[in-house]
């Protein structure tokens, strides 16, 4: 099948106008008397989200019900001031202009909020992970979805496109799941990046993950559409709409032009600041995330995020009961940590890196510090090099590019990596 409408440029960004054209040429009539539910990402994607909806409910005027539902994951759900910012919307605009439409948050935790439309079995998932396959992925995976997701005659899908740790690319159906998925695929998909590790899957279109979940959007009875973005500064680089395999292709290709950033050889340290959108080490970790491949061996990584307060409200509990470990510390000593979930265990070695544990030594690829307001003794309670914020000069670092020395300014998006024949081991 074919998009129904693209625009994208090699170089700069879409105008207004485009974007509408494009919105409009791909969505207009296209659902009409239809339920349709759109899912969006949260406050930590970079997207003119604000000037999408607009434009969105413009063009899906005729749909005989539209919500749009917040694509959580396990993230904390939204308050309706923070739906309506961000929208872009006023509380008035919200009880009046937009009062027909459903501003939804998913919760993976809920049951009754679930519904099963299938299952992946243990041997599916061997023969997806291949040689890193371990018993730890454990048995079938019940396919479990927001019941809003089968209620609804459409899905329309609306979200940009990055270089991602845990499926290689962000976008398409990963809103299904995790987006709006139950904790069972949240999981396993995460720990299975986890064994493959970050090196092997960022910046990387077909992974076993999105494999996963193309698999399990099979299985769903409910027709959807994809508006894949691709996203450069403040404005769109590309618009691919169409069915969501086709739309999700093209939208890669963008990004890895777009969003990776080739290195003759890497870095010794790396001044990664993660932006205030990352409101907790559960997303900043990003700010590693995209900086690891680019980081030579024995190196460092310095999570610079002064706003930073909270490790995760949501999982801080296991996480400071596990700390941050590399992969193999979790596998060589699996019954310490059966009982850990899996998208813990899989934060945990995304944000530590790679590296070894043998004979009960542990050693990381490189040093991770974080550099915030959480403090030395947290840090090194979870295994953390700590760093005081207010000790940084970023004009330093600025000066200091030419001695193997890197500042990122707003990191968690672009991926740095190293040409290969160059890649840090």
């Amino acid at each position: 099948m074919s998009l129904y409408a693209e625009a994208f440029m090699a170089a700069g960004t879409l105008s207004g106008d485009t974007i509408r054209d494009t919105i409009t040429c791909g969505l207009e009539g296209r659902f009409a008397g239809q339920r349709v539910l759109v899912l969006i990402p949260d406050h930590t994607r970079t997207l003119p989200l604000p000037l999408l909806f607009r434009l969105l409910v413009e063009a899906l005027h005729d749909v005989k019900k539209l919500d749009f539902m917040v694509a959580l994951g396990t993230h904390l759900p939204l308050d309706d001031d923070a739906l309506c910012k961000l929208l872009g919307i006023t509380p008035e605009e919200r009880t009046s202009t937009y009062r027909h439409i459903g501003l939804l948050n998913h919760a993976w935790d809920k049951p009754d909020a679930l519904h099963t439309i299938g299952t992946i079995t243990r041997d599916q998932v061997q023969v997806l992970a291949g040689g890193v396959w371990h018993p730890s992925l454990g048995g079938d995976v019940p396919i479990r979805i927001n019941r809003a997701a089968v209620e609804c005659d459409h899905i329309l899908i609306v979200g940009p496109t990055f270089p991602h740790e845990v499926v290689g690319f962000s976008g398409g159906a990963k809103y299904l799941w995790p987006g709006i998925s139950g904790p069972e695929m949240i999981n396993v998909t995460h720990w299975l990046g986890a064994l493959i590790t970050v090196l092997d899957t960022i910046g990387i279109e077909d992974t076993p993950m999105r494999r996963m979940i193309h698999m399990a959007a099979k299985c769903l009875p409910t027709p959807v559409t994809l508006a894949a973005l691709v996203v450069d500064g403040g404005g769109l680089a590309g618009m691919f709409i169409g069915p969501h395999e086709e739309a999700h292709h093209a939208s890669a290709q963008l990004s890895a032009q777009r969003h990776i950033i080739w290195l003759e050889k890497p870095y010794r340290r790396v001044l990664s600041q993660a932006p205030p959108m990352y409101d907790e080490l559960w997303t900043a970790a990003k700010a590693m995330y995209k900086l690891e491949p680019g980081v030579a061996d024995g190196g460092e990584v310095i999570v610079y995020a002064p706003h930073l307060r909270s490790v995760s409200d949501v999982h801080g509990h296991h996480i400071r009961r596990v700390g941050y470990h590399v992969r193999d510390y979790f596998l060589k000593q699996w019954a310490q940590f059966a009982d850990v979930p899996l998208g813990v265990l899989a934060h945990s070695t995304h944000l530590k890196g790679s590296g070894t544990f043998e004979n009960g030594v542990e050693q990381p690829r490189i040093q991770v510090t974080l550099a915030s307001e959480v403090s030395p003794e947290e840090c090194a309670a979870l295994n953390l090099g700590y760093l005081d914020p207010a000790s940084i000069d970023v004009a330093d670092w600025q000066q200091r590019e030419d001695e193997g020395v890197l500042y990122v300014p707003k990191a968690g998006e672009y991926l740095y990596r190293v040409l290969p024949g160059e890649q840090p081991a």
